[in-house]
């Protein structure tokens, strides 16, 4: 059986277990379940803290798991990142008061408190800083109102908080975070478990980002619809009834498809129509 490791809780867990859904597999019935077993597919998961998932992988007990990007990089634990799963985004960066640095170069001397002071120390390394780490858990805003230190480092979305707590957001963001699936450095690159997998999660990731669009068009004006819907390899055509006219299905993103139908119509395209893909493979 392939052992996953699964976010049992926070802003990460109910996402991983919408996607796993959609993906076919079977999910635990309750919050408090720890393992879950689906033997049609030969997968058995685990329900884990989100900020302990790289260290199980590394280990070796577990073959594969979902964790943040910022996890895994604060952990320093031996796994790497193998896909991206588009959900948990989120930005790191420094912020302080204003007046106290402009960037990085300024940090020199200074004391950043952070939740994540694995991927603050390794940033300063990566850059040559100079700078003192020390590690808060929870919310790290007061640090500098309360003398702890003239810097943090957080995950920053609206920076409503911080502008809050009289601070504002400098230099370059440290990293963007997503949530991943990750497996331990050195392992086997090609287990047809493991494969199987990722392209289910692949499937469910191209099914969110593409709709179905089919329509009728005049033969006259086909090269110009097929210009607007090329498809993946190619459109779909066929003829209709109506002597004169073809019916067309092609994926599209689904972000544009509003403005596709929009330039179809414009062209004389009609019944034009989008189906949303619940699974797919490329």
């Amino acid at each position: 059986m392939l052992r996953i490791a699964v976010p049992n809780k926070g802003s990460l867990s109910g996402p991983a277990a919408e996607m796993l859904h959609e993906a076919g597999y079977r999910q635990r019935r309750e919050s408090k379940q720890l393992v879950a077993v689906d033997e049609a597919n030969e997968v058995e998961f685990f329900y884990l803290r989100p900020r302990d998932i790289a260290i199980y992988v590394s280990s070796g007990k577990l073959d594969i798991g979902i964790t943040g990007r910022d996890l895994l990089i604060d952990s320093g634990a031996g796994a790497e990142e193998i896909l991206p799963l588009g959900f948990g985004r989120s930005t790191f960066r420094f912020a302080t008061r204003p007046g106290t640095a402009t960037g990085l170069t300024d940090f020199a001397g200074l004391t950043i408190a952070t939740s994540y002071e694995g991927i603050v120390a390794k940033h300063f390394a990566d850059k040559g800083v100079d700078a003192s780490v020390v590690h808060l858990d929870g919310a790290v805003e007061t640090a500098i109102e309360l003398g702890v230190a003239q810097v943090i480092a957080d995950v920053v979305e609206t920076g409503t908080s911080l502008r809050n707590a009289g601070l504002e957001v400098i230099g370059e963001p440290i990293m963007q975070s997503e949530a991943v699936v990750i497996r331990g450095t050195g392992a086997e690159s090609e287990d047809p478990k493991v494969e199987q997998f990722l392209r289910r999660l692949q499937g469910v990731l191209v099914a969110r980002t593409y709709v179905m669009m089919d329509y009728d068009c005049r033969a006259e004006h086909l090269e110009q619809a097929v210009a607007l819907t090329p498809g993946l390899e190619s459109p779909t055509i066929s003829p209709l009834h109506n002597e004169g006219w073809v019916a067309v299905r092609a994926m599209v993103p689904a972000k544009d498809a509003q403005r596709i139908m929009d330039d179809l119509y414009r062209i004389g395209a009609r019944a034009i129509l989008t189906t949303a893909i619940h699974a797919c493979r490329l």
